[in-house]
């Protein structure tokens, strides 16, 4: 049985989010990100990146981590990927280059979308967004997004979906590192 620890509306919504697709079974266990809490490490709080059992799990004390049997992965896109190539069916690659493919547009979620993204995304969650500096991010975040955007729109001409002619975990990764631009 595959257990997924993590939290929806975390980088845990990936792996969560194939699973699903799949129709396959599997455990979600909610870890919190310590830092939502007021003191991550007191008794009574909830299972968190910072408790020790967690910690156990995967001690980089990130969401997600994935136990699939004896096996242990970290890291949302590399869970995805992962859980898409073995119970993912139709979502899953279907060959080698397809499974080149949707690494490849994980690669271009995490390493030109997700940070901007995220610079988008906390302006607006700390109440900073009307603020100079806020504002500034913003604005810096959204010019870096116009070349990856400006790719992913073109790859998509004439076409529904990022391979295949189908719904895949590439358009997956890719619209939970999106999310964060919204």
């Amino acid at each position: 049985m595959v257990t997924i620890y993590g939290v929806l509306r975390s980088r845990a919504t990936r792996p969560v989010w194939v699973m699903e697709e799949a129709g396959a079974a599997y455990d979600l266990v909610p870890v919190l990100q310590s830092y939502r809490l007021p003191d991550p490490t007191s008794a009574d709080a909830p299972l968190n990146t910072a408790s020790l059992a967690f910690l156990k799990v995967n001690p980089q004390g990130q969401v997600p981590a994935l136990v699939d049997g004896s096996f242990t992965l970290t890291e949302s896109m590399a869970t995805a990927l992962y859980l898409a190539r073995v119970y993912g069916g139709d979502i899953g690659p279907r060959d080698a280059r397809e499974e080149a493919e949707a690494t490849q547009w994980a690669f271009v979620g995490a390493a030109s979308i997700e940070g901007p993204g995220l610079d988008i995304l906390y302006p607006y969650a700390k109440g900073e967004a009307q603020t100079p500096e806020g504002a500034a991010k913003i604005s810096a975040a959204s010019d870096a997004l116009q070349r990856p955007f400006a790719r992913i729109e073109a790859h998509l001409q004439g076409r529904d979906w990022l391979m295949g002619g189908r719904f895949t975990v590439a358009d997956i990764v890719l619209a939970e590192c999106v999310r964060y631009t919204q």
